[in-house]
């Protein structure tokens, strides 16, 4: 009984150490197997300045192993700075400088110390300029994957001084874009930019980089900034794309924002051949990948943003915050999207801004057409994440708003139609409305479907809300100036947002007026554009904006004609909210004289006022002073008897159900149906009664504000 009860334990002390010695043996197989490789690394470590290239095996022999392990697994961070170091010093002349740059391939992050050092031999030596541009190319490449920039800001003002090599000019920008931080800008530096820019022209890196110079230190640059630069950065990472892209594969990490999301700019031919499915939300991750309590951020006392777990935790850290590796990770974070709201630091937003940008415009303007049928799950997940950190803010990016004009002229108005709508929706008030949205929008919306133009609708009145809700909230109260968004200094007069709210008013007063001609009058369509007035008609009390524009004609009629009693009763509120926004803004108008509405804005009121008073209760439809007149002829001929009560209250197509029902209920052993008999004064307050009692609040409040019911006859009271 005590073997039996031995013979578990020694099976399992015997099972450790089978594990045991099948570890140690994989050990030693790895070793074995890096020892080439170390030895490698070792030989470019130590060999002597001056070693000849030609006929040299060895050479050849240790870099194809570097090599081999670059484009499979990656560079380890000392291996990075090793090959990096034997490249730029030029040992071995600068014939092999090329080859080892394009395989230095990170696995993880990218010493700080090798990228400055790289930096300093830019000016050591006689290097040909097109290394150095790969140089550059290849930083810019992996920048986001640099463990620090602290030493690489430090020496700011030397990478600076390269900018006035031409060749170099448009890298050296974008490097600078990225380091750039207030205390880098300088009057000098901006005198040198703009020198350069009277010497090459208006170039887009020059004028990226002096508009984050402007927004840093606004008194230093007086040049106007465009606010919207053609192609300002272009990306470089087409000599290392395809392998980093293996390299992240095979290690299962995100290695650079950049990687897989965009082509060059220029490389027209062989974006054509893009496939849609490269948009990801990177992970958010600290700047480095080391543990958090590194000497590096104890100095600092810096927290890396991944470490916040809760809004609590990131109010009493809110100046200690390090910033991610790749800003796109901040669209999946909620608590990134918390602290962006709140310190809403310019660098940040610029470089988020440039990312974004870079992903939609190189993903979709550049994009095969062939594609279109086919989108993958991951790109709409990427348009819901940014659609969800646009909501959250309740405000766009200038990056989508700028993808968005652009890709309006190519969009066919189904590809992902939720996801750009939403975006569209979240455009903010600009000028050249026109141009930028008005002429591509009226083309989609006539050559699509219904579902299309209701889609729109439903967009245009989101936007509209959300820049009434955005000048009740922001509205300077001082000078009548208002903020573009909380993220730009761009300022707008009272008098121009009122002018692009009515510009964008009577644009959508156009499209319904012609689409529900096209669609017949389509009930779905007409609640839509009820939807969208439904907002206009309360822009003055609800939103604070001295404005009131009524709808066309091409929008007051279908409506008041429609067949369902709900477009009726909806039409009827919104003409009673008018009078009470009217009635108000004419009563501050007495009190102030810097108020002011126009006198025809009142005129097209009373107008149609009068017109529904006179159809719906005073049966006078046909009668001379309507607005729709039809030959006494040809009403004769109809032979429609009491032509003149087809669209009161209770002939109306809309409400006849109704009436049928009421004389039911009030005469139910008549066998003869006589609607007539309801307009003696007792049936007509108990039908007006069961009609109100039906959830018809819009005709209620109508009749209840606009009628003089003390007489037989009612009268409208007029504004």
């Amino acid at each position: 009984a005590i073997e039996s009860a031995l013979r578990p334990s020694d099976q399992s002390v015997s099972c450790r150490s089978g594990n045991r010695s099948m570890r140690v043996a994989e050990n030693e197989r790895r070793k074995k197997a890096e020892e080439p490789f170390v030895l490698a690394l070792k030989y470019f470590s130590d060999v002597q300045t001056g070693t000849p290239v030609t006929g040299n095996d060895e050479f050849e022999k240790n870099l194809v192993l570097v090599e081999r392990v670059a484009y499979s697994n990656g560079l380890s961070p000392e291996a990075i700075s090793i090959m990096l170091e034997f490249a730029m010093s030029l040992r071995m002349g600068s014939s092999p400088c090329v080859r080892v740059l394009k395989c230095l391939l990170p696995s993880s992050v990218v010493p700080q110390e090798a990228v400055v050092r790289g930096v300093v031999w830019l000016n050591v030596g006689k290097m040909p300029i097109t290394t150095q541009v790969l140089f550059l190319k290849w930083v810019l490449t992996v920048f986001d994957m640099i463990d620090a920039k602290d030493q690489l800001r430090a020496v700011y003002g030397f990478i600076f001084s390269f900018i006035t090599e031409e060749n170099l000019c448009p890298f050296v920008c974008h490097l600078l874009y990225l380091l750039t931080r207030k205390e880098s800008v300088r009057a000098f530096r901006v005198r040198k930019l703009m020198d350069l820019q009277s010497k090459l022209g208006r170039q887009p890196f020059l004028l990226h980089l002096l508009s984050l110079y402007k927004v840093f230190s606004p008194e230093l640059v007086a040049l106007s900034v465009p606010s919207r630069v053609k192609s300002g950065f272009k990306n470089h990472n087409s000599p290392w794309k395809v392998a980093l892209a293996a390299v992240q594969r095979r290690n299962g990490a995100q290695i650079a924002s950049a990687i897989s999301l965009a082509l060059p700019v220029g490389d027209r031919t062989s974006s054509r051949k893009r496939k849609h499915g490269h948009l990801q939300i990177p992970v958010l991750t600290s700047v480095t990948n080391k543990q958090p309590h590194t000497e590096q951020n104890s100095r600092k006392k810096l927290i890396p943003l991944v470490q916040i777990q809760s809004f609590d935790q990131l109010l009493k850290t809110m100046h200690q915050i390090e910033l991610p590796a790749q800003m796109g990770s901040l669209l999946g974070s909620g608590l990134a999207l918390q602290y962006l709201d709140c310190v809403q630091e310019e660098s940040a937003l610029l470089r988020l801004n440039f990312w974004l940008g870079c992903a939609l415009q190189e993903e979709f303007l550049f994009g095969s057409d062939d594609d279109a049928a086919h989108i993958p799950e991951e790109t709409l997940q990427f348009l819901d994440k940014l659609l969800s950190a646009q909501h959250f803010l309740q405000e766009g990016f200038s990056s989508s708003d700028a993808f968005l004009y652009k890709f309006l002229n190519v969009w066919d108005g189904s590809l992902m139609r939720p996801q750009i709508l939403g975006l569209l929706s979240n455009i903010p008030v600009i000028p050249a409305l026109r141009k930028l949205l008005f002429e591509p929008l009226t083309q989609l919306f006539f050559t699509s479907s219904l579902f299309f133009k209701c889609g729109l609708m439903e967009c245009l009145n989101s936007m509209l809300v959300k820049w009434l809700t955005w000048h009740s909230v922001y509205a300077l109260e001082d000078d009548l100036d208002i903020s573009l968004g909380s993220h730009t200094s761009v300022n707008m007069t009272l008098s121009g947002f009122k002018d692009s709210v009515m510009e964008l008013v009577h644009f959508v007063g156009r499209l319904a007026s012609v689409g529900l001609q096209l669609e017949g009058c389509h009930t779905l369509l007409l609640s839509f554009v009820l939807d969208f007035y439904g907002t206009v008609c309360d822009t003055f009390l609800k939103f604070g904006l001295p404005l009131v524009v009524m709808p066309p004609a091409g929008v007051f009629y279908p409506a008041f004609f429609a067949a369902d009693p709900i477009s009726l009763d909806r039409l009827a509120h919104i003409m009673h909210r008018y009078r009470v926004n009217l009635t108000s803004a004419k009563n501050q108008e007495k009190a102030t004289e810097a108020f002011h509405i126009s006198r025809q804005t009142f005129q097209e009121f009373n107008h149609y006022l009068v017109f529904m008073v006179n159809c719906l209760w005073n049966s006078r439809m046909f009668k001379p002073g309507m607005d729709v007149r039809l030959s006494e002829e040809l009403l004769q001929k109809s032979n429609v008897p009491q032509y003149w009560t087809r669209f009161d209250l209770i002939h109306h197509p809309a409400l006849m159900s109704y009436a049928f029902d009421f004389h039911q209920k009030c005469w139910p052993g008549r066998k003869e149906m006589d609607l007539n008999s309801i307009k003696v004064p007792e049936p007509w307050s108990w039908y007006l009664q069961y009609l109100f009692n039906q959830g018809f609040d819009g005709l209620k409040d109508f009749f209840q504000s606009n009628i003089n019911q003390h007489s037989s006859s009612g009268s409208a009271e007029a504004c």
